[in-house]
């Protein structure tokens, strides 16, 4: 080539009958392009500089979300943000001219409590943040609507979200964290103060653990986020805890997130290098490291070695990441929480796993987050199957070391990204996290308090032998249905293929009913968070369905045309596909088996209370189910008290007992465990 010398390379150019190329689905500042050149015919290429460099900016609004602590005493200020998104979950900027109308009502009825007008910024993120604070013990509806002022008041976007207030809440009101924020100091999207920003702008955050890849994260990008987590740090309104994830694999331990639980400012943490100089990372990997991989901490014995001199400082976090966490291993003094939920899937079976071990482990669930949107961010269309977590922590004060004490106290509980709200306590005031001493003779009466949004259809107790009670919501609400309730058929499709990374179930399947009129569907689960999945009616007795799941559900209710009767017999069949890492997304994984998948069941069996319900082997908990329902709503407010009954545990015996609210369209709030002894 000559100087002035041009080549044109049309990336996704479909002229010609190529499928062309689909950009990312979420925003970033700086996508790069890395182009190579062969300067001499020699095929040693080298890189052109610089970088190309280009945006991915958000779409069109799609919808308006709203964050609330969900749970206040009365007289509590209550942050609210309020923030518009595209269809795939970013948040929306640079739009001018919008407002927003918030209205408070008492739930269930109209009558107006209290109302507002916010402006959002013609620049930058379209968010708005205020406070908001309610005297009156009751449960109330927040109901907003985003407009441009020029239209004629026409709504953009509108929803409606709940608070509760109540005076005997533990706390003045929770606290929601992400204790798991990567940025692009080492895997993650954009620069780590963006990720601080969309936490507290956004994602209306009160705490966030900024995680490093302790492999490929720098000394100088290390010492240069220190300095900045100083700065954002606000006593009462932000706390940010640095910290890295461990990156062993799983035979040597796993991955583990290290929060380092001290004020930065006043105690450095002990990394890249402990107190006596040893290397306190798994191992050192990046391009601006050494030419060959250099060895660290490991496994992960070496790195309890590290930090158990003072485990009051520090939170190691076992979870399922890129590399599951081997429960083999556990300090009991350092490791107290366990995430159980992440956007790379959900891990129940996780929790039970440590509850069997007899591990005093609370629980928490994060984002994981590598694409800039931590604290809830939904899927897109990459490793990440699920929406991100959130943990909730029942401290008194949003100070560094109340915060810092409330977890390493296990005082938590996880959601699956949703802001809801879950607290179990005994009758003396112990609360989730606590030791709990009873006599072998004496009954164990625990309250149980769940605050949803979308209406719960179980509340569940398990401890180590495994489900111990259960309330059914959904048959409580339908006994005192009105005769006119109309009857659905719901179908639901879940679980994952591997308990590892690349986990994701691709469901391919097909919904038909016998001797009825199909009149229409609502689709509900992980599938409403991702816009390209889809679930639709094909004919007037077929539904197909095209998915993935993470160890979540996905699921359909069909309803049928009035003057048709409930169908005689509903079947679901289909076949499973896997993550496709190399080659063809279209065709398939051809090195993954694709199962295939048959349930059918007659309406009578359908109408069983749980319904039918068939296990498919060879993945981790993958299931199809039917039932036939009555359409009613299901409570957002579920309170109640469970017993251990008298002689439920013998003298010097132990007992770990956990509550699960689950909502009807897949979102879930369990609580840490009361570690129970008799003696």
């Amino acid at each position: 080539m000559n100087p002035g010398d041009k080549i044109a390379v049309r990336v996704g150019d479909r002229r010609w009958g190529a499928k062309g190329t689909r950009a990312q689905t979420f925003v970033e500042d700086q996508f790069l392009m890395r182009w190579y050149i062969d300067p001499v015919g020699t095929s040693r290429f080298a890189p052109i500089k610089p970088d190309i460099a280009f945006p991915i900016t958000p779409g069109k609004i799609a919808k308006v979300k709203v964050t609330t602590p969900r749970l206040a005493r009365p007289g509590v200020k209550m942050p609210i943000h309020i923030h518009t998104e595209d269809v795939w979950g970013n948040a929306t900027a640079d739009t001018p001219r919008l407002q927003s109308s918030v209205k408070i009502f008492n739930e269930g009825s109209e009558k107006l409590v209290g109302e507002k007008a916010l402006s959002f910024p013609s620049q930058g993120w379209t968010v708005v943040g205020d406070s908001i604070v309610l005297d009156q013990e009751g449960d109330y509806e927040l109901r907003v609507r985003v407009f441009d002022e020029e239209s004629s008041g026409a709504a953009l976007a509108e929803t409606t979200e709940y608070i509760s207030v109540q005076s005997s809440a533990p706390v003045p009101r929770p606290l929601f964290a992400d204790l798991h924020v990567h940025s692009d100091d080492t895997v993650g999207t954009n620069s780590t103060t963006y990720n601080f920003s969309y936490a507290q702008q956004i994602a209306g955050l009160d705490v966030v653990g900024y995680t490093a890849n302790d492999f490929n994260i720098t000394k100088q990008r290390w010492d240069s986020t220190l300095d900045i987590i100083k700065e954002v740090n606000v006593p009462g309104e932000f706390v940010v805890f640095p910290g890295t994830e461990w990156c062993g694999n799983s035979a040597a331990g796993g991955d583990h997130n290290v929060v380092f639980l001290d004020d930065p400012s006043t105690n450095e943490p002990e990394f890249p290098f402990d107190r006596n100089g040893n290397v306190a990372r798994s191992f050192e990997w990046n391009e601006d490291g050494p030419a060959e991989l250099a060895p660290g901490a490991w496994p992960l014995d070496e790195v309890y070695a590290t930090y158990a001199h003072s485990p009051e400082s520090h939170l190691l976090i076992p979870h399922v990441g890129g590399r599951r966490c081997n429960l083999a291993w556990h300090h009991p003094k350092l490791e107290r929480l366990l995430e159980i939920g992440s956007a790379w899937g959900l891990f129940e079976w996780l929790l039970r796993d440590a509850v069997k071990r007899g591990w005093k482990l609370g629980v928490s669930a994060n984002s994981d987050e590598h694409r800039g949107r931590c604290g809830g961010g939904v899927p897109g269309t990459a490793v990440f199957g699920t929406k991100g977590g959130l943990t909730g922590v029942l401290t008194d004060k949003l100070e560094r070391k109340d915060v810092g004490q409330a977890l390493r106290a296990r005082r938590t509980f996880a959601t699956t990204g949703e802001r809801l709200v879950g607290i179990v306590s005994t009758m003396d005031g112990h609360l989730q996290g606590d030791n709990v001493v009873v006599q072998p003779g004496e009954a164990l009466d625990l309250k149980y308090l769940f605050l949803g949004s979308d209406g719960f259809e179980h509340v569940e107790a398990w401890d180590a032998s495994g489900k111990i009670f259960h309330r059914d919501l959904q048959q409580e609400a339908s006994e005192i249905a009105p005769k006119s309730a109309a009857r659905k058929i719901r179908v639901k499709w879940g679980g994952a293929r591997l308990y590892d990374r690349y986990r994701e179930a691709v469901w391919h399947g097909s919904i038909l009913v016998s001797g009825a009129v199909i009149s229409h569907i609502k689709p509900f689960g992980g599938v409403t968070d991702i816009a390209e999945e889809q679930i639709i009616v094909a004919s007037e007795t077929q539904v197909v369905f095209e998915t993935r799941t993470s160890g979540d559900f996905d699921g359909v209710d069909v309803f049928f045309a009035a003057e048709s009767d409930l169908p005689t017999s509903i079947s679901v069949s289909g076949h499973l596909g896997g993550y496709v890492k190399v080659g063809d997304a279209l065709r398939g994984n051809p090195h993954k088996p694709q199962p295939r998948f048959n349930l059918a069941v007659s309406n009578r069996e359908a109408s069983q209370q749980g319904g039918v319900s068939r296990a498919i082997d060879g993945g981790a908990e993958l299931f199809v189910s039917i039932q036939s329902l009555l359409d009613v709503s299901l409570p957002r407010r579920v309170e109640g008290v469970f017993t251990i009954p008298p002689g439920a545990g013998e003298s010097g015996g132990t007992r770990s007992v956990y509550l699960v609210g689950r909502e009807h369209n897949g979102g879930k709030v369990i609580t840490s465990p009361l570690f129970v002894t008799y003696q």
